[in-house]
């Protein structure tokens, strides 16, 4: 029956062509947005889950960008049961040299240690430390200001997370002045086997101003990474729509245009389930060849943007085994939506229209 189809669709180049584009394009279009949504998501977990279990933020605010806990609350947190380490972070973004906007981070000391040094030292006060990506496009090698400060360049860092890649690192003091406030973030770490439940409740005690989650559960309610998800769902609901309705548009014209192939096979006896199926084989077999297609074709998309200057590694996303299947069942689902209704329509008229050219 698979060989049948081959033939049907060498027989149709240009419909067959046609088709292959058009789930091509729309497929590869659900890659890249399910897989860059995923990837700005996961690189912003994976840096707040690289320091700790526990994270407090200010309480009833809409993004970390705007929170602002107690700086001092770490000497206190410091000091419970059950707690191996604690930092602060202050996140912002500012203009930076030709640069319109470039993510800042003010961190402790303790948290040096995340950025993996390509040159010189860590910054002291007045210094910044800055990612290699953003590094490369400055004309100043040596000092760089940020809001209407000056700061030393102490060194260049490397980071497999874009954001961190793409940004600057000051001290948290220094940050602290350019964007008023005193963390926006804390990060605590937990001894192994510690009760986190435990843990975060003895920390709200510390504080009625603050809220505080498990990393995980942040991660997981936190309201960006809704939008985003939402906002990829979306427009792939919309790529996979536009895809449909050119499968199903082609398929219309392609089972118009072979209704004699049609018609003499159901006057031969051929049963209206085949001639459904062998419809529906020739777009299961454009389908299978498409997705691959598209796979191979986001992927390539995907390396080009990760090293794209202008982006600073903010946009970074891969194509996980997960996403592949669901993309790959997506797929599956688009053609066979696209091609049963003209497959039915032809299988159900009768074979003396189909033969001579009344089908419509």
């Amino acid at each position: 029956m698979f060989h049948t189809a081959i033939q049907a669709l060498k027989y149709n180049k240009l419909k067959t062509f046609l088709i292959y584009l058009s789930l091509t394009f729309s497929i590869a279009s659900i890659f890249l947005i399910s897989s860059i949504a995923h990837g700005i998501i996961g690189m912003y977990s994976t840096m707040l889950q690289n320091d700790g279990n526990i994270i407090v933020t200010q309480k009833k605010i809409a993004d970390t960008f705007f929170s602002n806990v107690d700086i001092h609350l770490l000497d206190a947190i410091n000091k419970l049961d059950n707690v191996s380490s604690a930092s602060g972070m202050i996140l912002g973004a500012s203009p930076v040299a030709s640069l319109p906007i470039v993510a800042i981070y003010g961190v402790t000391q303790n948290r040096f240690k995340n950025y993996k040094l390509l040159k010189d030292h860590y910054p002291a006060l007045g210094e910044a430390l800055v990612g290699a990506s953003i590094y490369q496009k400055l004309q100043d090698k040596k000092s760089i200001q940020i809001a209407n400060k000056t700061f030393k360049i102490s060194g260049v860092f490397t980071s497999d997370i874009g954001f961190e890649n793409g940004g600057i690192v000051l001290n948290i003091k220094d940050a602290g002045t350019i964007f008023n406030k005193s963390a926006s973030i804390l990060l605590i770490n937990t001894k192994l086997n510690a009760d986190i439940q435990t843990i975060i409740k003895n920390i709200k005690k510390l504080d009625a101003n603050i809220d505080v989650k498990s990393t995980q559960n942040f991660v997981k309610n936190y309201n960006q990474f809704k939008i985003i998800e939402t906002s990829a769902h979306v427009i792939s609901l919309l790529a996979f729509i536009m895809g449909l309705i050119s499968v199903v548009s082609i398929m219309s014209i392609t089972v118009h245009q072979r209704q004699n192939e049609f018609g003499i096979k159901r006057a031969l006896g051929i049963s209206m389930q085949k001639v459904i199926f062998s419809l529906l084989s020739e777009s299961l077999l454009l389908a299978f060849v498409s997705f691959f297609s598209a796979a191979l074709l986001a992927q390539t998309l995907l390396s080009i943007i990760k090293e794209i200057p202008q982006l600073q590694g903010y946009v970074n996303g891969s194509i996980s085994l997960e996403l592949f299947l669901w993309i790959f069942l997506t797929s599956l689902a688009m053609t066979l939506l696209g091609s049963i209704l003209p497959a039915f329509k032809a299988a159900k008229t009768d074979p003396i229209l189909l033969i001579q050219g009344n089908f419509s």
